[in-house]
């Protein structure tokens, strides 16, 4: 076996780093086709129609919904398989079988069956193509009894969309990914409805009255909607996390806790919550879900990091994400001072990020570089800053300014990291190397 062959954890990112991320590169739905994608899982057998799966798409919490179904249904005794995009520390948190991460041999197996695969393949696929086949593939050889796919880009031309998918959840319409213009939001719905399969059921967690049709065009049965077939009753805070009451087609639950935080995430337990029994067509039992939910773990959504200080990582990399955070971290983790390092990702309009921040009263921005080809300038997020008022200190690196964040922060203070995935882990990077109490 040469140096150029998959036989170790390093050669198997250096083969997938090899072909075009489009992630990195912000490619764009625009004259892109499923082709490639089902050129490579045609020559693998088509792995996917071997499984049952939940897709989940969505502007913001498809991450935190999907992590959310795949607890419930491993609780309610299935063997489950997770894919989910980005990664915060590593490429294998993307593949997950009952909320564990793939071992470095398991992963480096499968990309050695990749790099055959992709040679017989009729087109080049790309990083997020690979990544996508692998997941289907290891669900495939492990005979899961469910998969939760999470979308990477929109919907209808993501890689994932080669599932023939049992439950289809859409969490919300926002503007991710999109320039704004025209009649912006039913384009995203489209592209978003476009995971939707017909005859099959759809967990519509997006209230827009003028979308819905969008979604009901594409056929699905039933269609169970936010506000109609399920939704949150009240939501009280608790140590480490909140209790919640809610409803769902299978009926009232009360006093449920979740180690998560913010208002957001008792939303997404009921869209959870309703594809969970939308895929087994029974509903959970109270036990079930007790125990699901509270083995639920979202890296880089309210995430306390650290203790002293006080470290909260969350990747609100676009407005509505950082709405949510404006409101979230004052009820949740009150404080004498907040401290905000920030990096963010192009070609989102990180001007956007900036007006919603001013909600959180900022007491020091440390505007930061993130570690992406994508990366805005810091000293670019830092005019952006002081154009609202705020106080901004710029440091290139992500890790010296979480550095410096966490230096300047006393006991009563909260550091905040946010913005792009990348910057968090920096952070984690960051926090790693430095003396603490």
């Amino acid at each position: 076996m040469t140096d150029d062959n998959v036989h170790d954890l390093p050669s198997a990112l250096r083969f997938l780093d090899r072909h075009v991320n489009l992630e990195a590169a912000a490619g764009r739905i625009h004259g892109l086709s499923l082709d490639a994608m089902r050129g490579l899982t045609d020559v693998m057998g088509r792995p996917q129609m071997d499984v049952r799966t939940v897709h989940v798409t969505g502007t913001n919490g498809k991450g935190s919904v999907s992590a959310m179904v795949s607890s419930l249904l491993v609780a309610a005794g299935l063997r489950v398989g997770g894919y989910s995009s980005p990664h915060v520390d590593t490429v294998r948190e993307r593949l997950t079988m009952n909320g564990e991460w793939i071992t470095e041999e398991a992963f480096t197996e499968l990309v050695a069956d990749l790099e055959r695969y992709a040679g017989a393949a009729p087109e080049r696929p790309s990083y997020f193509e690979l990544l996508t086949a692998a997941a289907l593939l290891w669900f495939s050889n492990e005979a899961v009894s469910a998969a939760v796919v999470e979308v990477g880009l929109l919907g209808r031309y993501d890689a994932t969309n080669v599932i023939d998918s049992d439950v289809s959840v859409v969490t919300n319409i926002g503007r991710d990914h999109t320039d704004g213009t025209g009649d912006w939001r039913r384009d995203v719905a489209s592209e978003k409805a476009g995971i939707i399969r017909a005859g099959r059921p759809l967990v519509l967690g997006e209230t827009s009255i003028e979308l819905r049709e969008v979604f009901v065009a594409e056929a699905p049965e039933p269609v169970l909607a936010r506000g109609v077939d399920f939704g949150v009753r009240s939501t009280e805070r608790a140590v480490g996390g909140q209790l919640i009451d809610f409803w769902t087609p299978g009926g009232e639950q009360s006093e449920m806790f979740l180690p998560l935080h913010g208002d957001h995430q008792a939303d997404n337990v009921a869209v959870a919550l309703t594809a969970a029994e939308a895929f087994l067509d029974a509903p959970l039992a109270d036990d079930v879900v007790v125990e699901g939910l509270a083995s639920v773990r979202v890296p880089g959504r309210l995430e306390v990091a650290c203790a002293e200080p006080l470290v909260v990582l969350d990747g609100a990399h676009n407005p509505e994400a950082v709405r949510a955070l404006a409101v979230a971290v004052p009820e949740v983790f009150p404080a004498a001072r907040r401290i905000v390092v920030v990096g963010c990702l192009g070609p989102r309009e990180p001007y956007e990020v900036f007006d919603e921040l001013v909600a959180l009263a900022p007491d020091l921005v440390v505007a930061c570089t993130a570690p992406s080809p994508r990366a805005v300038r810091a000293a670019d997020l830092a005019t952006l800053a002081r154009e609202r008022r705020m106080d901004v200190e710029v440091v290139p690196d992500a890790v010296d300014a979480v550095r410096l964040a966490v230096s300047v922060a006393d006991e009563a203070d909260v550091v905040v990291v946010t913005g792009s995935f990348y910057v968090l882990s920096s952070a984690r990077e960051a926090l790693a190397g430095m003396d603490r109490p």
